[in-house]
Parts: structure tokens; C-alpha cells; sequence
């Protein structure tokens, strides 16, 4: 899904840039160039930063203990 349309830029690629060390709209801004247009993306861009470093933190999370019975 587009999320930057002046720029082309996509969730998958947003979540790219997370994965590759973008903690934040300024680290997305100055990789991508998010919001640095119209800017009508930038509240959709820092919600899918919130939201997909949540969900990786979750996931490293789940592996580091043993359920027990």
C-alpha cells in the first residue's frame, strides 16, 4: 500500500527501512524521503514505525523464554 504518494513510497518499503535500523519519521525522512513533500504521510509513517517495531520486538521476545506447563 502506498503511504507516500508524492514520492512512491510504500509500507514494505518503510518496513524495509525499519528493519535496516529507521527508529523514527526524522531516520524515514532522511532515507526515503517520507513527508518531505505535502507531508500528509507523515502520520501514517509514524504509525506503521510505532506499530512494525512493536511487532518485531514482540517477536524477539516470544523466542527468549520457555513456556512452562
Amino acid at each position: 500500500m502506498y503511504i507516500c504518494l508524492c514520492k512512491g513510497i510504500t509500507d514494505a518499503d518503510i518496513k524495509q527501512s525499519i528493519d535496516k535500523g529507521s527508529t523514527s519519521l526524522r531516520d524515514l525522512r532522511e532515507h526515503l524521503g517520507v513527508a518531505s513533500v505535502c507531508g500528509a504521510c507523515a502520520c501514517a509513517a509514524k504509525d506503521l514505525v510505532k506499530v512494525h517495531t512493536e511487532n518485531a520486538n514482540n517477536d524477539l521476545g516470544e523466542g527468549l523464554f520457555y513456556r512452562l506447563a
